[in-house]
């Protein structure tokens, strides 16, 4: 038990200083007026300052609290490398014996993972998060037990006593890792790319100035170059098809560095087509000629030259042929000499004349096998004899025509295979759709009827050739839907992407394997034509491989979520489509620098003048320190007792009652008065 005096005053203190500044002027005012009972009216004035002041006796009865000391032990991913797990528990478990050693201690062991997703190691959150368990009158120490590379220095906490740190790792580690600098998201297709990797060494590396890397382009056999340490390196890379590029850099592994996990990076890079150049020809105006160039000049990213026979030559108005324009129309520079710069040639109800010769006709069918593309938008020219069909190009026309031409309204609709089929597939309700009052009869020969118009003829086959596309549709009025007749419908998107099919868009290829990455989990994706799919064969970054079941979401497309268990990339497989996909970062926080340093929570660990110990030292003396004083030194750190108790009872007793302050002072004063009148 505890007694001291304390005061509990009636009127705040300032009043009665105020109050004790009048008494004092008082009594020296009857001093200097030779008043002799001064010092009786100055006796009474004290005890009444003395009872407002209101002194009391506190009984105090508390017992002692112990001094808690928290152990923060870093279990991140990095802490796992070498043998720093093993190191670590060991200076855990002695330093936690050293301090229950130690009367009136107590310590809280912290387990701190690694954080979720890729956020590293959250050290200070988890202390934040044990600092407001425990009273903080009581924190006499912290000890972080880890490599010292936290990923949450934003929240440092205001510490309430000294914190130390003991490093993991040893002072000869190195490590050697890729650097992504720079790399894009998106590049042109055949257009120069420039990246920017650079490969580091970290600690007590080896006097190396050059290492091989290897670069793998879509999971492909990798080429080796060797290539200088610690400079920029600037690759130039160019895309070779659209889409999703996976771009794998790795440099191997060297003897004696902490990890290989930082080795590797892996680059995502999505390819695009920079301008689109599209030729049209237009064998004669009309209604629907309208309809594909407001199409394809509606996009910025297409460059359109339309090739429109505005006379043909049979008309006669004697005109000589020679003084129709003011200058020659290149014919011959864009069907013989530029016809491989287009992506996309359509033929708009255009017949043979003698403006086009045979043998550039020839010269567009060797344009669709080496890769080009050519739509047919078929009019009632094409039934005739003067129907492209008999000309070079019949060898890749997908349809023959039977000459018929059906002139009554029919509903367009999707056929079967059509609802597989990423062009024609999830477009609008066909009930929903106009009118067309006109179709050429055509007998498929080879490739896909995706839709079927009247007497469900044939109404738009789409077919490969060689290395090119071929489309066919079998009918001029198209442009009706976009007029709105009859209700009108889907014109402009059946069009855009029958356009991008043909000019090999990745996202409308009908057999098709591929991934979309969202951190550790990918979203599996197969389209093809066929009814059902097999598994999917997921090849992880070390070769084990897991086979996955495919879901149909829709008609023709089968789907699957798989969590990848590790960072890097796999490798898809199903029949004969392929894909790769990179999962993760191309290297997780926790491995960007594995070597153990007290550098980032120096700043921190400097209020409270603490520590950064290796635990290679072995186990250092633990001190008492005050507060505001050095907590560390050679082989010592020190922890602050608090000298924190917990109060059981508390009394207090009146120094000087109320009656007796009034007591004593009356008697003071009437003891003045009857001295004076007696003087």
């Amino acid at each position: 038990m505890t007694q001291e005096i304390v005061f509990d005053p009636l009127l705040p203190w300032p009043i009665i200083a105020v109050l004790a500044g009048l008494a004092g002027f008082a009594v020296l005012v009857a001093l200097w007026r030779g008043l002799p009972g001064w010092a009786l009216r100055g006796t009474g004035i004290l005890v009444l300052l003395a009872a407002l002041s209101q002194p009391v006796l506190q009984q105090e009865d508390a017992r002692d609290l112990s001094d808690i000391v928290l152990i923060l032990e870093d279990q991140s991913a990095s802490q796992r490398l070498d043998d720093r797990s093993e190191t670590s528990l060991a200076a855990a478990d002695g330093l936690e014996a050293r301090l229950l050693a130690r009367p009136n201690t107590e310590v809280r062991r912290i387990l701190v993972p690694d954080g979720t997703g890729d956020e590293g190691t959250l050290l200070l959150s988890a202390l934040n998060d044990a600092l407001a368990k425990e009273p903080e009158g009581r924190i006499a120490g912290i000890f972080l037990i880890s490599d010292g590379r936290v990923h949450d220095l934003e929240v440092s906490p205001d510490l309430p006593a000294p914190m130390h740190l003991i490093l993991s790792g040893r002072p000869t580690d190195w490590d050697r890792r890729l650097v992504v600098e720079k790399a894009p998201a998106f590049a042109i297709l055949d257009e120069p790319i420039t990246l920017t990797l650079r490969i580091e060494d970290k600690g007590a590396a080896p006097d190396e100035r050059e290492t091989d890397i290897l670069i793998s382009v879509d999971g492909s056999e990798p080429l080796s170059y060797r290539v200088p340490i610690g400079q920029d390196l600037e690759l130039p890379v160019t895309l070779e098809h659209g889409g999703l590029n996976v771009l794998q850099f790795t440099v191997p592994t060297a003897d004696g560095e902490l990890t290989d996990r930082n080795n590797t990076a892996l680059i995502q890079v999505n390819g695009v087509r920079d301008r689109l150049r599209v030729l049209l020809v237009s064998g004669e105006p009309h209604a629907g000629g309208r309809t594909w160039r407001n199409l394809l000049k509606s996009d910025s990213s297409v460059d359109l030259v339309h090739f429109t026979i505005l006379r043909p030559p049979e008309k006669q108005d004697g005109v000589p042929r020679d003084e129709l324009s003011l200058i020659a129309f290149p014919t011959r520079e864009l069907f013989m000499e530029k016809v491989d710069d287009f992506d996309l040639i359509i033929f708009d109800r255009y017949k043979r004349r003698s403006i086009l010769p045979s043998a550039y006709l020839d010269n567009i069918r060797r344009y669709i096998e080496d890769g080009g593309a050519v739509l047919f938008a078929a009019g009632p020219d094409f039934a005739s004899g003067s129907s492209l069909f008999e000309s070079p190009l019949r060898s890749v026309v997908p349809a023959t025509p039977t000459k018929h031409v059906i002139q009554r309204a029919f509903r367009p609709t999707v056929t079967e295979l059509g609802q597989r089929h990423p062009v024609t597939a999830d477009l609008e309700t066909n009930a929903e759709w106009g009118q067309w009052l006109r179709q050429i009869e055509v007998v498929p020969n080879k490739g896909h009827v995706v839709m079927s118009g009247a007497e469900d003829k044939p109404l738009l086959v789409l077919d490969r050739v060689g290395e090119g596309r071929v489309a066919l549709l079998a009918s001029d009025h198209a442009w009706l839907w976009g007029r709105g007749y009859d209700g009108g419908g889907p014109q402009l998107e059946l069009l855009r992407r029958l356009a991008h099919w043909m000019m090999k868009e990745p996202e409308l290829e009908e057999e098709a394997l591929w991934a979309e990455p969202n951190g550790q989990t990918m979203r599996i994706i197969r389209r093809t034509l066929t009814e059902g799919v097999g598994t999917v064969t997921v090849t992880h970054p070390d070769g084990t491989s897991v086979e996955i079941e495919l879901t149909e979401v829709s008609p023709g497309r089968y789907e699957a979520t798989y969590e990848g268990p590790e960072v890097g990339l796999y490798r898809l497989a199903e029949g004969d489509a392929h894909a790769v996909v990179g999962l993760g970062p191309s290297a997780p926080r926790e491995y960007e620098d594995p070597i153990a340093s007290g550098e980032d929570l120096g700043p921190l660990i400097d209020t409270w003048r603490g520590g950064v110990l290796r635990q290679v030292d072995g186990l250092v003396q633990i001190r008492n320190v005050s507060l505001g004083r050095p907590a560390a030194g050679r082989n010592w750190v020190g922890i602050t007792p608090r000298g924190a108790t917990e109060t059981l009872s508390l009394k207090h007793v009146a120094l000087m009652p109320v009656w007796l302050s009034l007591l004593l002072a009356g008697l003071f004063s009437v003891g003045a008065w009857l001295f004076e009148g007696r003087k």
